[in-house]
């Protein structure tokens, strides 16, 4: 056995917990995929495959389980997730070993993965009577008609969940799907099943009836493919070519879906921001997960005036971190998720710096750490001909850009297909809100990263541009999950009563008209 094998037993994924966890996969092919940690290389698991014929099957058992799952009340349903909330909390310790072995992250980072379905569990479950008992809304006629709202859940919504944030990705978009009486198929991606694997472990303790989460295992354009052609709704998350994909196969079956794709995010440092705040909020924004994160910052745009002074900040920063991966909260980044992964990020370094980029820290990979490590990379210098400028590395590389001032920061900011997440720095919270208007981004964060947006699960998070459709958080994350209904009572005809010409009631119901848009705008 060795150190490293021994450790990952020690740490609670010995072979009957890792069976205990591939037990959950609905597969009947027999065949399987290893699961292989980024950490060793080791394999820590064959995870059973799912064929496409699979898919179906799943689903049917999913529709009938469905049925009865939307009839219980919506109390016990919030109730549920209140449940896993605690559960998350209390085995803390196993989650963030699976997480971490599976994906190489830091542990400060699994923690991020941990809160996030906490939130999302404990929010959803709050506000479920709110947006989803029957509301009443205005009618056609004053007292005269009762007009009603209603939510139906969609059926059963698809998940296809990516590798990245393996266990809040495989869970908490879907929490508010279980929350509006929806049965869910989830595809966690194969790289890191166990963590999504782990999930339907949780709800299944915390009560959730058997068949309502099933779990499919397989390679996207088959088992992916096949459960976008059974959903009622489908989840995306992943890269804007396959998220194309996904639109193009729901948009022939005539079914919703929301997609969270690719970004190249941008921070912009103001002449007046806090320089350590700033170069510390840069830290985190760049190399949280190495990178790995679709709102993760890789381009700064830093005002003429301070630059050097951020720079010389940031950069002592960056070259202090502690780059490994301990199951404690030593580590500042862990390792990439694949040696593809790593390939990607060395590829666009390598690229750069032929074409004449300066490279300011980082650079390399770090084999004497594992198969998968790359040292967090800052590069200046970087122009249109090199693949890191306008391309989504997903890795720990971020290029540094001197502007005159705000109005040349928006526009190189604005300068991407992508639009998903920024941030802006500046002392003059005003000023700094000024110029988070004018960025083309779902989220923007001011004199923070990443969290203070995303965190904020009351308010809708997404993209635009090639970064995505739809919605995840706050209402617009639970009612894409419901079909809604209106139903309206009226109390007399809309019609001219008996022995009253058309032409009389049409110059009486104009007069209510022109009555009613007085009442209106008083």
């Amino acid at each position: 056995m060795t150190a490293r094998t021994k450790e990952l037993t020690e740490a609670g994924l010995a072979p009957g917990r890792v069976a205990a966890l591939t037990s959950r996969v609905f597969a009947t092919t027999g065949g399987s995929v290893p699961a292989v940690s980024p950490l060793t290389g080791e394999t820590l698991a064959q995870v059973p495959v799912s064929s496409v014929e699979d898919v179906p099957a799943a689903f049917a058992r999913a529709r009938k389980a469905q049925v009865e799952w939307a009839r219980v009340p919506l109390r016990e349903r919030a109730d549920l997730l209140l449940r896993l909330h605690d559960l998350v909390l209390e085995r803390q310790r196993d989650i963030l070993d699976v997480i971490q072995w599976e994906s190489g992250k830091a542990r400060r980072h699994a923690f991020e993965e941990l809160c996030d379905v906490a939130v999302n569990a404990r929010y959803y479950a709050q506000v479920a009577q709110q947006h989803l008992l029957p509301t009443r809304r205005a009618g056609l006629f004053p007292l005269l008609t009762r007009t009603t709202e209603v939510r139906h859940p969609k059926g059963v919504v698809g998940v296809i969940a990516p590798w990245n944030y393996p266990f809040t990705m495989a869970i908490s978009d879907a929490l508010p799907a279980l929350l509006a009486g929806n049965a869910v198929v989830t595809k966690p991606s194969t790289q890191t099943a166990l963590s999504g694997l782990l999930g339907a472990e949780l709800l299944a303790d915390a009560g959730l009836p058997a068949d309502v989460w099933q779990v499919v295992v397989g390679e996207g354009r088959k088992v992916g493919t096949a459960l976008i052609d059974e959903a009622d709704f489908v989840c995306f998350t992943g890269s804007t070519e396959t998220g194309r994909m996904v639109a193009a196969r729901c948009g022939e079956r005539l079914i919703g879906c929301t997609l969270e794709l690719g970004g190249k995010n941008p921070m912009v440092i103001l002449d007046d921001a806090d320089l350590d705040v700033a170069a510390e909020g840069a830290v985190r924004g760049c190399f949280s997960n190495a990178g790995q994160l679709c709102i993760s910052i890789e381009r700064l745009y830093v005002a003429a005036p301070i630059h050097d002074q951020f720079l010389e900040r940031f950069l002592a920063r960056v070259r202090a971190m502690r780059v490994g991966t301990s199951f404690d909260y030593g580590a500042d980044m862990g390792s990439l998720v694949s040696r593809q992964q790593l390939e990607t990020v060395a590829a666009h370094v390598d690229d750069a710096v032929r074409k004449g980029a300066q490279l300011l820290a980082g650079g390399s990979a770090r084999p004497d750490l594992g198969p998968c490590y790359f040292e967090p990379t800052v590069l200046s210098g970087v122009t249109p001909d090199m693949d890191c400028h306008s391309a989504e590395t997903f890795g720990p590389l971020v290029s540094v850009y001197r502007v005159a001032d705000e109005d040349e920061a928006v526009a190189l900011a604005n300068d991407s297909r992508f639009g998903l997440n920024a941030s802006v720095y500046g002392r003059d919270v005003r000023r700094a809100s000024r110029v988070a208007q004018r960025l083309r981004a779902g989220t923007v964060n001011i004199n923070e990263a990443y969290a203070a947006a995303w965190g904020s699960i009351d308010s809708p998070m997404g993209g635009v541009g090639d970064s995505g459709l739809g919605r995840r958080h706050g209402a617009d994350g639970l009612l894409k999950y419901t079909e809604p209904q209106t139903i309206a009572v009226q109390r007399v005809p809309v019609a001219p009563p008996r022995g009253l010409s058309y032409g009389t009631f049409a110059r009486g119901l104009t007069t209510a008209l022109k009555a009613m848009r007085k009442v209106g705008h008083k």
